[in-house]
């Protein structure tokens, strides 16, 4: 299995390990096809986003784990982890990825929540009297 790439993504508190070869297109993520484990749309089609952009929709089997976050934070990681092996098996492919910032890592996280707060910046009802 020397044609197998490996990548790994990340987006908040979830982490994607993918494989992916040349192939027929198809997924396995955790086991399960692509939309049965992400049942909205949105989030299927970003995932292939990287595939549409770079017209490789369908080339390649798509083997992934993904573990840790919701399903928002694991669709994230999984289309980092997919654009950033369509770059390690094409490098012309990394300048249209780059322009749609899909090879940057959104380290956007939750606050955390302060003492004396109800949450991270919710501040308790103030009372004059």
């Amino acid at each position: 299995m020397s044609d197998t790439m490996h990548t790994i993504g990340r987006r908040k508190e979830a982490v994607c390990r993918l494989y992916i070869k040349p192939g027929s297109g198809k997924w396995s993520v955790n086991g399960r096809t692509l939309g049965d484990y992400f049942p909205r749309p949105a989030h299927v089609s970003a995932i292939q986003q990287p595939f549409t952009i770079t017209d490789t929709l369908g080339r390649y089997d798509v083997k992934a784990k993904v573990e840790g976050g919701g399903l928002t934070g694991q669709a994230g990681a999984l289309r980092l982890a997919v654009a950033r092996a369509l770059v390690r098996l094409d490098e012309s492919h990394r300048r249209k990825l780059r322009d749609l910032a899909l090879l940057t890592r959104d380290a956007r996280a939750v606050e955390r929540k302060k003492p004396g707060r109800p949450k991270a910046r919710k501040k308790f009802q103030f009372s004059k009297r």
